[in-house]
């Protein structure tokens, strides 16, 4: 369900402004207002999705279509040296927008971004009992 206060259905539905660089039926893609790097492009599906656990396979289909159509856009005009897709789901993974979405960033040599730092995993059970759990889950009916 839509929130009150979403920026990106504001954005849809031409309430808010957006640097719009793509659009088709399902998704609307447009320059973040605040960039890791030049280019920073989200796109979204137009629908109001809170993040993937609500995330349909035909949006999703269509979110993902869209992203290549764009990364591959922002590579001719931009020529990046690489590019990051970044998609984060609530608050614990910084999810800030309640509104699935996924970051284009286009990448170059020396640019100082960082995303991530050195990982410091939480071990609680081992990687083989982690990939047991996640495939009897993914065999489940859709779920």
């Amino acid at each position: 369900m839509k929130d009150r206060e979403c920026i990106f259905c504001d954005i849809v539905e031409s309430r808010a402004p957006a640097h719009v660089v793509f659009e088709d039926g399902e998704t609307l893609a447009f320059m973040d207002i605040n960039p890791a790097n030049l280019g920073h492009t989200l796109v979204i599906p137009k629908r109001h999705v809170s993040d993937i656990y609500e995330l349909d396979e035909q949006t999703a289909a269509a979110v993902m279509k869209a992203t290549v159509r764009v990364a591959r856009a922002i590579k001719k005009a931009l020529q990046p040296d690489g590019m990051n897709l970044v998609q984060s789901n609530e608050r614990a993974a910084s999810q800030e927008i309640f509104h699935f979405h996924i970051h284009i960033i286009p990448r170059w040599y020396g640019d100082g971004l960082r995303l991530a730092r050195p990982p410091e995993v939480r071990r609680t059970m081992s990687i083989e009992e982690a990939a047991a759990r996640i495939s009897r889950e993914v065999g489940k009916d859709g779920s």
